[in-house]
């Protein structure tokens, strides 16, 4: 069932899906964004985002991505890095257009893949392109080989430069992680970590989604953010499940805003 007549709206605003239109610029979120920023515009090598699931790593990437122009920037983004170090980096040289890869990942060489990557990176070069990867859910690699193959795509430089620019992301582990494998750890110039919203930032965060979805005027009470926010702990996919519910909830009662008790009952229907 669709609340958007009822509420004015000429969207969903609480989708978890990271369209980068909904990006919130809490003070957090904008200083993560310029930090990617400079590491990708200054082709600094290596930086790490993490945060706690759903605080929106993956969104902040989408919107790193629609932000930079085509006719600059190479990019490759690998979201599920479960793999083996084989088949990480056939879904890299993939993504960077090596040719002639074969059919099964299983009949390509590392170095193979490695020499393929390095004459993608070097004809990007050529083409006054810079190369950006991202691996998302970095926390969820489990073989340190796959690691070693990320720091030796590190190697690829000029004497001036780097030749690509990784970004890994994922969960507080993944920095501990990195911290263990001292190679890789060693060529990370930025990390930043994301923190869950406060009242205030999820005052914000909804009041920003609902504007981008076509709102009009202020939908939830003060007493409703405050219902959120301690309900989700001030995470952004816990707060769009939450006030999604919570519109729906409000359009079944026929109610002008959202108050703190239809926040309860959406959150109490799916055992938050």
């Amino acid at each position: 069932m669709n609340y958007t007549a009822h509420w004015g709206l000429s969207a969903l605003p609480f989708e978890n899906t990271p369209d980068p239109r909904f990006l919130y610029q809490s003070a957090q979120h904008e200083e993560g964004l310029a930090r990617l920023r400079y590491v990708v515009e200054g082709a600094k090598g290596a930086a790490v985002l993490t945060g706690v699931f759903g605080c929106g790593k993956t969104l902040l990437a989408r919107s790193l991505l629609s932000s930079l122009s085509s006719s600059r920037y190479r990019m490759a983004y690998l979201a599920n890095p479960m793999m083996s170090e084989v088949e990480l980096l056939h879904g890299i040289a993939h993504k960077l257009n090596v040719p002639d890869l074969p059919p099964r990942r299983s009949d390509v060489l590392v170095d193979a893949l490695l020499d393929g990557i390095e004459h993608a990176l070097r004809e990007n070069q050529r083409d006054g392109k810079q190369t950006l990867v991202i691996v998302d859910e970095a926390h969820v690699i489990r073989e340190e080989r796959v690691f070693d193959e990320l720091r030796l795509l590190l190697n690829f430089q000029d004497d001036d430069r780097f030749l690509l620019t990784l970004i890994l992301m994922g969960q507080p582990e993944l920095k501990e992680i990195i911290d263990r494998h001292k190679p890789l750890a060693q060529r990370i110039c930025m990390g930043y970590h994301l923190i869950a919203f406060t009242e205030t930032e999820t005052g914000g965060y909804l009041q920003h989604r609902l504007q981008v979805a076509g709102a009009s005027r202020t939908l939830f009470d003060p007493g409703a953010v405050q219902a959120v926010q301690e309900l989700s702990g001030g995470i952004p996919r816990r707060i769009n499940q939450i006030a999604d519910l919570a519109l729906l909830t409000g359009m079944g009662r026929q109610a002008s805003h959202i108050d703190a008790a239809i926040v309860q009952e959406a959150a109490a229907s799916v055992g938050v």
